[in-house]
């Protein structure tokens, strides 16, 4: 990480400014066992208010020492990539050193929204809007095959404009860890608001259990304390178990029955996040977020990795190569590169690009191509279109693809990016926008396969074939 001196030096000290790349570093805005989380400045931001980030700064060492962890942390980014949400912390980019991985992050100058809780119950309205947001981000996220699992006031930022920021996809879970009964079982989440299926160690739905976490932040919201407390564990689980609460009497009667339907013991019964929006409770003042068109990614910073120079007190080396060309239209005839880390992830894992950017177990959403970028494009194009899609291209390498027909959550749309890897080598990553996740991964597994054969050389985690025989001379 590269250092700047500034400041004054003697008796004072000296004052120094981090800089990664674009970024100067600022103070710490939270620890946990592997990772800081810091705030920082994008010195390259057009405005002053586009430019405060947070970037969370983990150890790789301390990942490889604790079984589990690299692909946890696999996981949380895939999944930050998949749910953008307005009411979800949005992920910008993520670079690495050869110690250090470092995840920009949208920075949600309002803090926890546990510390407006900390200081006494929310006014009704105040409470519902919250809750409104929470539950949008939710079924958003339940709608794209993430169960969150460890929803509470500390996981739900504030933005500059008191708008709720769903954070912390580290529990989070995805369709491919269900077991043969279409369950998750790990045990994981915060005590009081852990749903009582998830205690009782057999199996459950990840999205219900998520709607009791919503239940407990509802009645925490309103009531200024947990609904289910105790100094002993046991006996907290067990009025978990039973759904015991008591609800004060300034709650109001709609607001109390939607808790009702919320901590409910049997997840069957539970309230589902449509069944929620058609309460008269939630529905009052309800505007429902504003979904943006995905946009071509602006191409991260180019960094290239100093692997002679050993870490200092400071932090790692960078020499920072921005190669983002100030043309518009240099962007639209050439593919987007991709940074450092991007390029190790792939190489090192024989052009299998799931690293850090996908989980390794979700299957057929990357390929690599031998062929020329302008060919796959049209070639993607065609195929989408003969599917009876409908095709845009964006910016650089881009096609956004929306099917025509309404699925079972919505229309499905499906971004293609080209990347350029090599001279030669090509990769192609499927992004799920908007519908269905089983309709999106049927689009990557099955749809578009056969359109695409002649100018795939790999699908992601399978292995490319042989290069052809040289002939003997």
């Amino acid at each position: 990480m590269a250092r700047s001196g500034s400041g004054r030096e003697g008796g004072g000290g000296e004052e120094r400014k981090v800089v990664l790349g674009k970024y100067e570093l600022g103070r710490v805005l939270g620890q946990g066992t592997f990772a800081k989380v810091y705030y920082a400045r994008d010195l390259s931001a057009a405005t002053s208010s586009s430019s405060s980030v947070a970037i969370k700064v983990i150890d790789k060492a301390r990942l490889r020492r604790t079984e589990g962890m690299m692909e946890q942390l696999r996981r949380e980014i895939s999944i930050m990539r998949m749910v953008r949400h307005p009411n979800v912390v949005g992920i910008r980019e993520v670079l690495a050193s050869r110690s250090r991985v470092f995840v920009v992050m949208e920075y949600a100058r309002g803090g926890e929204l546990f510390a407006k809780v900390a200081r006494g119950r929310l006014a009704e309205d105040h409470a519902r809007r919250y809750f409104q947001q929470l539950v949008a981000a939710v079924g958003f996220c339940h709608r794209r095959g993430v169960a969150h699992r460890d929803l509470k006031p500390e996981n739900l930022l504030l933005d500059e404009e008191g708008r709720l920021k769903v954070t912390d996809f580290g529990l989070a879970a995805l369709p491919e860890q269900l077991r043969h009964d279409g369950l998750l079982h790990t045990q994981c989440g915060t005590p009081a608001y852990v749903a009582p299926e998830v205690l009782r160690k057999r199996g459950y739905d990840g999205a219900r259990a998520d709607l009791w976490s919503c239940g407990v932040v509802l009645y925490v919201l309103l009531c200024g304390f947990l609904p289910f407390q105790h100094d002993n564990y046991v006996k907290m689980y067990q009025k978990i178990f039973k759904a015991e609460y008591q609800v004060p009497p300034w709650v109001s009667g709609d607001a109390r029955r939607l808790i009702a339907r919320l901590l409910v013991v049997d997840p069957a019964k539970r309230a589902s996040v449509a069944e929620i929006m058609h309460t008269p409770w939630f529905r009052k003042g309800f505007v429902p977020p504003v979904l943006s068109p995905p946009v071509s990614p602006k191409k991260p910073l180019s960094l290239k990795l100093d692997q002679d120079d050993e870490d200092t007190a400071g932090g790692d080396h960078f020499d920072s190569s921005d190669t983002d060309s100030s043309s518009e239209a240099a962007a639209a005839v050439s593919p987007r590169s991709c940074n450092a880390f991007q390029l190790i992830s792939s190489m090192s894992s024989g052009f299998d690009l799931s690293g850090l950017f996908e989980s390794e177990q979700k299957a057929a959403t990357v390929f690599t191509s031998r062929a020329p970028a302008a060919a796959v494009v049209d070639r993607l194009e065609s195929t989408a279109r003969a599917l009876g899609y409908e095709v845009t291209r964006g910016k650089g390498w881009t096609l956004r693809m929306e099917a025509k027909a309404q699925g079972t959550n919505g229309r499905l749309a499906v971004t293609a990016e080209v990347l350029e890897v090599a001279v030669d080598v090509a990769v192609v990553e499927f992004a799920h926008d908007a519908g269905d996740a089983l309709d999106f991964n049927k689009f990557c597994a099955e749809d578009v396969r056969p359109g695409l054969s002649d100018v795939v050389w790999a699908w992601q985690g399978e292995c490319p074939p042989p290069p052809p025989a040289v002939p003997a001379v």
